[in-house]
């Protein structure tokens, strides 16, 4: 019984000390405000994405736009875009307007349609699985936490993006 409490309590201080080691390393990493956002003239219809990375006192500013689109293909373009821009793992939290986007991942959509092979509760596929991947791979090097914040309500940053979306939306 002793060996298998000095066993158990081995098992603990190794699981504290890699904990330690995973929230000092994350403490390291650079921590970038992402907001995202998503347009579309018509639904489908020509669409754009913008958005703004900040990080310490840099503001970078990002958009491009599709000839054929939907709102929601534009709002996931953005958050992969923004991701692909980090040059390093950082510590990104994303302001987003997307229900769809923030509920895939605060309430972990994602993982049922996952289990399920990308098939929704109704059994019917995901919309745009191409976009979830990318996605999913481009958050695989950073430590993401996702905001809601709603849309056109004077949140000055996703304001910039989502006219950086319109713009490039009427571009294409």
């Amino acid at each position: 019984m002793a060996a298998q409490t000095t066993v158990e309590a081995i098992r603990k201080k190794y699981q504290m000390q890699n904990q330690e080691k995973k929230t000092a390393a994350t403490s390291l990493k650079p921590k970038v405000r992402m907001y995202t956002d998503g347009a579309c003239s018509g639904n489908p219809g020509p669409g754009g994405w913008g958005v703004v990375l900040l990080w310490k006192e840099h503001q970078i500013e990002l958009n491009g736009g599709e000839p054929a689109t939907t709102n929601n293909r534009m709002e996931m373009r953005a958050v992969i875009e923004g991701l692909k821009r980090l040059k390093k793992s950082c510590e990104v939290t994303i302001f987003s307007d997307s229900a769809l986007i923030i509920n895939a991942f605060q309430k972990n959509w994602i993982g049922g349609w996952q289990k399920r092979g990308w098939l929704k509760a109704d059994k019917k596929p995901v919309e745009n699985k191409d976009l979830w991947l990318q996605m999913l791979d481009e958050m695989q090097r950073h430590s993401v936490s996702w905001v809601k914040v709603k849309g056109h309500s004077g949140v000055e940053f996703n304001e910039r993006a989502d006219r950086l979306a319109v713009e490039a939306s009427k571009k294409v």
